[in-house]
């Protein structure tokens, strides 16, 4: 199993201090964190992409390839690229770029976004929402199968043999799609025999294993191997040396967050209570020492039917970067061997 972190690059004011970095500061610490992770031996890091005045991640590929240039092994993902709102040519010849300066380790976790600011502000209809991706991915996995391109689509002008470079190390270059809790949207990936990637930020995590077994299961009648057919989970989560002060520390943050962003969707207010109860157990959170997460790891893993990666959204809050600096060394040199040896393998690396 490959476990590594996810970053929006949050920009927000910490609740308990009123300080709010500012971005230049924010991004050297997010490059400092992704150094980090690389050398504990983490095996990959996601930037997401927003387009809010709260998240520094409106380029991901920006911060990845600065990424790139600062480390060695670890994997460099998007965490998700929203695209529904980009030109595939674009972004294949931004993530192939990225391959490049990394040595082979790109890759790309498309997906519609749970905001939607990006389509007033590229033009686009929300209306289209779902075909928009679906044409897209479409469009995109042509691409990565050949340079030249012959495709048309309602969205885009149609492409009649243009050449799109440049090409990646990696043949192909990994892409995922990325997903929240639609059936269609697993459907979809098993039936094109991508990789999949769940995002699970409340409740318990064995509700999805009926939405993973569809997948599952519509890859098997489209004629793809098991092999291909490997889950993933975007899951939130923090660690310090005790449970009680890993709650403590991240608690603030994670209640202005999603109270904050519940204000949009008519969501309660975020409570201690609920707080407590998804980090129990059976819960979403990931929040706790390292044995207590190592344990609630190796749980979803059974629960969900074996999954092959679990990347930390540790960041939905700005949190004292060196606390984010002790949890990342937690993880990669506590937690990591714990389900490692647990699962009886060794870590993937690029």
């Amino acid at each position: 199993m490959q476990i590594g972190i996810d970053s929006f690059a949050a920009a927000i004011s910490d609740p308990a201090t009123g300080l709010t970095l500012s971005p230049l500061e924010r991004m050297h610490h997010l490059l400092e964190e992704i150094e980090l992770a690389d050398r504990v031996g983490l095996d990959v890091f996601g930037i997401g992409e927003h387009h809010r005045a709260e998240f520094l991640d409106s380029a991901p590929v920006v911060i990845l390839s600065a990424a790139a240039a600062r480390t060695e092994n670890i994997r460099l993902t998007s965490a998700v690229t929203v695209l529904s709102a980009s030109d595939p040519v674009r972004v294949f010849q931004e993530f192939a770029t990225l391959d490049l300066i990394s040595r082979g380790r790109a890759e790309i976790v498309a997906g519609r976004g749970s905001f939607v600011e990006s389509y007033p502000l590229f033009g686009l209809r929300l209306e289209d929402y779902d075909s928009l991706f679906a044409e897209k991915l479409e469009l995109l996995l042509k691409i990565r199968e050949s340079a030249k391109v012959h495709w048309s689509g309602r969205h885009r002008a149609a492409l009649t043999g243009q050449a799109v470079y440049p090409r990646p190390l990696q043949d192909p270059l990994p892409i995922w799609v990325g997903v929240g809790g639609t059936p269609e949207s697993f459907v979809r990936a098993g039936m094109l025999g991508l990789p999949l990637m769940v995002a699970i930020i409340g409740g318990e995590p064995r509700r999805f294993r009926p939405l993973i077994d569809v997948y599952r299961e519509a890859g098997r009648r489209a004629g793809h191997s098991p092999e291909k057919l490997t889950v993933g989970l975007h899951s939130v989560g923090f660690l310090a040396d005790t449970t009680d002060e890993a709650a403590e520390i991240f608690f603030p943050g994670y209640a202005h967050t999603f109270t904050e962003i519940g204000k949009e969707r008519g969501w309660l207010p975020a409570t201690r209570a609920q707080f407590d109860a998804l980090r129990g157990p059976t819960g979403a959170l990931l929040v706790g020492d390292a044995k207590t997460v190592a344990k609630k790891i190796l749980y979803v893993n059974e629960v969900l039917g074996g999954i092959s990666r679990i990347t930390f959204q540790m960041g939905v809050s700005t949190l004292p970067h060196q606390k984010m600096l002790d949890a990342i060394e937690i993880l990669g040199t506590v937690v990591a061997p714990i389900v490692q040896n647990e699962l009886g393998v060794t870590p993937v690396r690029a």
